[in-house]
């Protein structure tokens, strides 16, 4: 199969779908690996490492003309949709229940399109756990510098000093981004609240942790009343291929501390805040009532050496698994891959995206 890995074009990501060790693997299987140039340059991986590892670098109209599967990191944007071709696979994070022209495009293309964050396997999500992983690390860190006084934060040191309080985090979700902002939070010493709607996830944290979160069910009630004395919130909550549950009202900031910070990980899908927009790495916040939002949509783009690396450990397997059977093929034998579909023929086939998007 001729597989395509181009370079992104979303602001500021950094991240290339493809390492030239998961290159080497493809290429020795028997596929042709195009890598558009400069594809890797933002994970430390120049055109010459892909050249070594046997793929071959080149422009990208001659990339999406000849590929048969396009594997990326982040959905096509706009400037991409002219240089796909009828028939293609596309594979990559799509997040479509927000992104109705992209899902309209896909359709009218009849592109077989696979998301990474549907996929699943024995009740897991394993293409979403490693950047899932980062963002969950990386949201206490980014809401330490955004509670800076001069990013409209309310001043407080999340670690507190001797003979004052810690911030106080609440993480709204249980999953990899909230286990792993729960672990980073209770690292540098903040008060940590988690909330989940089922209690097994709650059970697996407070083992995991030692008894150093307390947790609570996801109900309205409970939100508002950990939101009151909040310095953090994170959104940390997913429903695959559908769109995430808005969870904190806009009226719900009003009774905030002012400059309390949001760091909503859940954007991706629309985000668990009323008043969430995506944001960039160049421009990560905005304030709304007084309270500091920060809702980057691609914040594993921020590390993309240790994003690059995890990803393709991830999804290579499943790369392979498409190259050596034909994309048809693969999707009707591995049934995991099959939950990865979202648009195949022209049609939504994924339940809850169709669920989100209602009639199209």
């Amino acid at each position: 199969m001729i597989i395509g890995v181009p370079k992104e074009v979303k602001k500021e990501e950094y991240r290339v779908a493809l390492t030239p060790a998961g290159t080497a693997e493809l290429v020795t299987s028997g596929n042709e690996v195009l890598v558009e140039t400069g594809a890797g340059e933002g994970s430390g991986f120049t055109d010459d490492c892909y050249l070594k590892s046997g793929g071959r670098v080149v422009a990208r109209e001659e990339l999406f003309r000849r590929a048969e599967l396009i594997v990326k990191v982040k959905e096509p944007l706009q400037p991409e949709f002219g240089l796909f071709r009828e028939g293609q696979a596309l594979f990559t994070y799509l997040h479509l229940a927000p992104a109705r022209d992209l899902t309209e495009f896909l359709m009218a293309r009849k592109i077989t399109a696979l998301a990474y964050e549907t996929l699943e396997r024995d009740g897991a999500l394993p293409l979403l756990a490693p950047m899932s992983e980062v963002a969950g690390r990386m949201a206490p860190l980014v809401a330490a510098w955004c509670m800076q006084r001069i990013m409209g934060g309310g001043g407080l040191l999340p670690t507190g000093a001797v003979g004052v309080r810690p911030a106080k985090a609440v993480i709204l979700g249980a999953g990899t981004v909230g286990f792993q902002a729960a672990r980073v939070a209770v690292g540098i010493g903040m008060e940590t609240v988690v909330l989940n709607r089922g209690v097994e996830r709650l059970q697996r944290v407070d083992e995991l942790m030692g008894g150093r979160v307390r947790t609570g069910i996801l109900a309205t009630e409970n939100i508002r009343e950990e939101l009151r004395a909040a310095d953090l919130v994170v959104g940390a909550v997913l429903v695959p291929g559908g769109r995430t549950p808005v969870l904190i009202t806009r009226g719900m900031l009003g009774e905030m501390k002012k400059g309390a910070v949001i760091v909503d990980v859940a954007v991706d899908q629309g985000g668990c805040a009323e008043t969430t927009r995506p944001t960039t790495h160049d421009d990560p916040v905005y304030l709304v009532d007084g309270i500091v939002h920060y809702a980057v949509a691609n914040m594993p783009g921020a590390y993309p050496r240790t994003s690059t690396l995890a990803l393709t450990n991830a999804t290579l397997p499943y790369v392979k698994f498409l190259a050596g059977r034909g994309v048809d093929r693969a999707i009707a034998e591995d049934p995991s891959l099959a939950t990865a579909v979202n648009v195949k023929d022209g049609r939504i086939v994924h339940p809850a995206l169709a669920a989100s998007m209602g009639s199209i």
